[in-house]
């Protein structure tokens, strides 16, 4: 394989890596694409060991390639760190769902019930299966009600604690289930 190929088929691989990093972090890959990123490292290496091989025109490719994927990595390595820790667009991901804790509770933060009806129905999920759990009768939970009870507990425990959030928490303690609303932190 020539220079030119190679250089060709790096800047392809450096194309098809963001591809796959895109889908990694939009949530379309369990992992990181290592396979390509260690393809792609490995003819870096090949040739900024030894630019003697190179011409002046095949260098300048080799170097604005090289600074296309010294951008794209520090960017990768800056969103994987983020996902790691939980911040940036991963947090959102990680506080919006039902929240298990270590306890086996499901922990839903909540500021407006009637704008996040999906984690209200969440939280009336979760209330049934504990229900099941301890044998209770799931089917008695009317959602209407429901969803009127969180709105009713949020606005007071709003007013009454001067906060913006609520956390509402289902757990079974002692073979009961534990509804709990609080202000989140």
């Amino acid at each position: 394989m020539t220079v030119d190929e190679e250089l060709n088929k790096l800047d392809d691989d450096i194309r098809r890596l963001k591809i796959e990093y895109d889908v990694f972090f939009s949530g379309g890959s369990p992992r990181p694409p290592h396979d390509t990123l260690s393809r792609v490292e490995t003819i870096i290496k090949r040739y900024s060991s030894d630019q003697s091989k190179l011409s002046f025109g095949q260098r300048f490719r080799f170097t604005s390639i090289l600074q296309k994927y010294s951008v794209n990595r520090q960017l990768w390595q800056r969103k994987l760190q983020d996902k790691e820790e939980g911040r940036g667009q991963f947090a959102a991901q990680k506080r919006t769902g039902e929240a298990p804790a270590d306890d086996g509770s499901v922990r839903v933060v909540c500021s407006d019930p009637e704008g996040e009806k999906e984690k209200v129905d969440q939280l009336l999920q979760a209330m049934r299966e504990a229900r099941k759990q301890t044998g209770e009768k799931a089917s008695g939970l009317d959602p209407a009600a429901f969803h009127k009870f969180i709105k009713d507990k949020t606005e007071q425990i709003k007013k009454t604690l001067s906060c913006d959030k609520v956390q509402f928490s289902v757990s079974i303690e002692d073979g009961k289930v534990k509804f709990k609303a609080t202000k989140a932190e």
